[in-house]
């Protein structure tokens, strides 16, 4: 037998360790049978997203970087938005994020306005 001492958070214990011999391991130890793994349930398809109330197929999307809540809207339907213009604020972990149009268009619909929470991928406007 050997005698280990093993610190586990901050509390000492005192083990002993019996070597096993290969001669006698075989006939003194019963074989190590694995538990059965649980079957896990097969993942599910996600649902497809149902387009939006204003009929935003289509056109260019801007979307969400990251989850948060529209803190501000800054364009409306019927705008003309040019690249880089800001579109609105998110507020995301007490911070205030600009989101701006990669790509000029028309604002065909707001799919997320002020107040509305949004996850990471969600479209906020789209454009055409």
């Amino acid at each position: 037998m050997k005698k280990y001492n093993v610190t586990v958070n901050g509390v000492l214990y005192e083990v002993l360790v019996e070597e096993a011999d290969s001669a006698s391991e075989s006939a003194a130890a019963p074989a190590a049978v694995p538990a059965p793994a649980a079957k896990a349930p097969a993942p599910k398809a996600p649902a497809p997203k149902a387009p939006a109330a204003s009929g935003a197929q289509g056109g260019i999307k801007v979307t969400a970087p990251m989850p948060g809540t529209i803190l501000k809207m800054n364009v409306k339907v019927g705008d003309v938005v040019k690249a880089n213009d800001l579109v609105c604020v998110l507020e995301a972990m007490k911070m205030e994020n600009e989101i701006f149009a990669k790509e000029g268009g028309t604002v065909k619909s707001v799919d997320a306005p002020q107040g509305a929470s949004v996850n990471s991928g969600d479209v906020i406007i789209t454009m055409g």
